[in-house]
């Protein structure tokens, strides 16, 4: 088993026992996702931006505008944080001090560089599309040269991280299991409606096997 090193920056203190730093479980929750949130300081100031991401190996992808300041500056310092979270249920106690949820969260920190091949840049930008939705990259219309002239495409190598999943049920005071208080787990989850063609020929088509087979997957 594979684990990420622990140190002062990537060691969970609070909930400790929740906390696993073994590399195939955390990859497993990033495989589970396609938004993260990526840290950044712009002018002197905090900011967290959501992204739609790709995981290949140990590599983190985003992209966005040649102008996005977010990733220019995470370039410009060479390092970022990114955080992925996939929410579970919403844990219901009998008091409120013992409300809480249960979720997987990833916590990752690493070097940046930017992306110059224009081959490298397409074909990750593909794995950011399959990411979302699988196989919908090969049904679309290939990117021109303007497109990708316009398009900033980072790779963030995972140095270390960590992860911390609650996935368990109330944990209430013993005095209050007593109580007539209503305690117990709601369960959550994204879930996918069925698909909504686009005006014009989209209507008239059928919609695409994979699209479909996305949607009975997560519905």
């Amino acid at each position: 088993m594979e684990e990420y090193q622990k140190s002062k920056l990537n060691r969970v203190k609070r909930g400790a026992n929740r906390a696993t730093y073994d590399v195939d479980k955390i990859n497993t929750i990033l495989d589970a996702g396609f938004l993260c949130y990526v840290g950044y300081i712009y002018e002197g100031k905090p900011i967290t931006i959501p992204m739609a991401y790709a995981r290949q190996d140990d590599k983190i992808y985003i992209h966005g505008s040649t102008a996005n300041r977010m990733l220019l500056s995470i370039l410009e310092s060479g390092e970022t944080s990114i955080t992925v979270m996939h929410l579970d249920g919403l844990v219901l106690a009998r008091s409120g001090f013992h409300h809480s949820v249960n979720y997987r969260s990833v916590t990752l920190f690493g070097s940046l560089q930017k992306v110059e091949e224009e081959a490298d840049k397409t074909e990750i930008l593909k794995w950011i599309v399959n990411q979302m939705v699988p196989n919908q990259w090969d049904s679309l219309r290939p990117m021109n040269q303007k497109e990708l002239d316009r398009t900033l495409v980072v790779e963030f190598t995972i140095e270390t991280a960590s992860a911390k999943v609650r996935e368990t049920g109330v944990a209430d005071e013993p005095e209050d299991y007593n109580e007539d208080v209503w305690a117990g787990i709601v369960p959550v989850k994204q879930v996918a409606e069925y698909p909504i063609a686009d005006k014009g020929k989209p209507q008239q088509m059928e919609i695409p096997k994979h699209i479909l087979d996305y949607y009975e997957a997560n519905k």
